[in-house]
């Protein structure tokens, strides 16, 4: 699916890490024996599965899945990885950043004790700006992230409030609130937020913040096969052309717009879609296969 769509550069989320990177070069070889050759590539450690030593969750134990900085059973669990065909830059990893230190944050009433507010880092997988060298000179710096889901927690709604802070900490960081030098465009803001705007669970102002400010343009990628996939949703309120990740119905949130490619507000847009063929055909059993999530795309006219 990847080698078919072609992207010049691609984020994966929900990708395991290792220390050597052993298990991304082997599906870069994959990628690369199906016809596409990605030869940079680039991860970092994600918080899922880091153990704290602390009961993060509260459940009276210690060393479970829970209780690591990010939910997951073992380090490096689900995380995140680019593949590109052009040069990659040093990355910025912001990953470490406490929770508690975002200004305006909701992790008040989120049912943290004192001592895992002290480590509970933002982040549940990661947040991380990685410059791309572009042909002609200059650098296009991608904004990636995967955020928490925000469900499978009680009355005070944690992974809620986390999701929601993960999304606005990238309008701290482009507003200069945070202890790091703000990234210069241009900027491409990607990744999966586990949010949909308007359908399904969360608190999405954070993320519309971003989606209608001025720093960013959402360019609407959609897809027929979206429409088509929809089934009985009958409860949807956005528009279904727009969605990206394939959930049951019932029980289920239905299809949701959780994938986001979001270039700077200067840049210019070409194109932009889902890659969600219309079922029943060979591709849309292919992109099945390769993920609930369907590949977002944009392309750029870049210098």
């Amino acid at each position: 699916m990847i080698a078919a769509a072609a992207p010049d550069v691609l984020l994966l989320t929900g990708f395991d890490y290792d220390l050597d990177l052993v298990a991304l070069n082997a599906f870069a070889g994959r990628i690369a024996e199906a016809g596409g050759r990605y030869p940079h590539l680039f991860a970092l450690r994600p918080n899922t599965g880091w153990a704290t030593g602390i009961d993060l969750d509260g459940d009276g134990r210690t060393g479970g899945p829970g209780d690591a900085q990010g939910f997951g059973g073992f380090a490096g669990e689900g995380g995140m990885a680019v593949l590109s065909r052009l040069p990659l830059g040093p990355a910025q990893d912001y990953s470490g950043f406490l929770w508690r230190d975002l200004p305006d944050g909701l992790i008040d009433g989120a049912g943290l004790s004192a001592e895992a507010a002290s480590v509970q880092r933002l982040s549940s997988t990661g947040h991380w700006a990685v410059p791309v060298d572009l042909p002609g000179g200059g650098t296009l710096t991608l904004l990636a992230w995967h955020g928490s889901p925000p469900v499978f927690d009680g009355p005070e709604d944690r992974n809620g409030r986390r999701n929601h802070d993960e999304a606005a900490f990238w309008s701290r960081l482009l507003d200069g609130a945070l202890p790091f030098a703000p990234p210069v465009g241009p900027l491409v803001l990607l990744g999966d937020a586990n949010l949909d705007p308007v359908d399904g669970d969360g608190r999405p102002e954070a993320l519309e913040a971003l989606l209608a400010g001025p720093r960013f343009q959402d360019p609407h990628p959609a897809s027929e096969g979206a429409v088509a996939s929809d089934g009985a949703n009958a409860a949807q309120k956005g528009d279904a052309a727009l969605d990206t990740a394939d959930w049951p119905d019932d029980p289920g949130p239905g299809n949701l717009r959780v994938d986001y490619v979001l270039p700077s507000a200067g840049l210019r847009v070409t194109a932009a879609g889902v890659w969600w063929p219309e079922p029943g055909s060979e591709a849309a059993a292919l992109a099945g296969t390769a993920s609930r999530h369907r590949l977002v795309w944009v392309d750029l006219d870049l210098p």
